[in-house]
């Protein structure tokens, strides 16, 4: 990776559970940074179920199978860059919240947008 390492992606409660990230997730990631030309910083990657139950994951939740990050974001020019790359670069599934972009390329969930209330 490029822009990212490993430990970004760690569950709180898990040293070097960022390792449990999928390869073509982070590839894809690390292609959209490159587009964006401006940081990502990662809030939450991997989570242990553990961990995912105590944030209200949901129960399938894309983190914990490693495919998934959320991405800080509070203004809507850096939303909109990073919005634009995501989707260049193939990401399908993006959750759009005041604070952060959620991204996930799960195989097993349809593609979608969605907003957080």
């Amino acid at each position: 990776m490029k822009y990212f390492t490993f430990a970004e992606f760690d569950s709180p409660d898990e040293k070097d559970s960022g390792k449990n990230m999928r390869h073509d997730f982070l590839e894809m990631l690390d292609f959209a940074r490159e587009e964006a030309q401006i940081p990502f910083k990662i809030t939450s990657g991997f989570r242990t179920t553990t961990h995912n139950r105590k944030v209200g994951g949901v129960e399938n939740s894309s983190h914990t199978k490693g495919c998934a990050a959320d991405i800080s974001c509070n203004n809507s020019i850096a939303r909109s860059t990073m919005v634009r790359a995501l989707v260049n670069v193939g990401f399908t599934r993006l959750g759009i919240a005041s604070s952060f972009i959620h991204v996930d390329n799960d195989p097993d969930k349809p593609d979608a947008i969605w907003l957080y209330a």
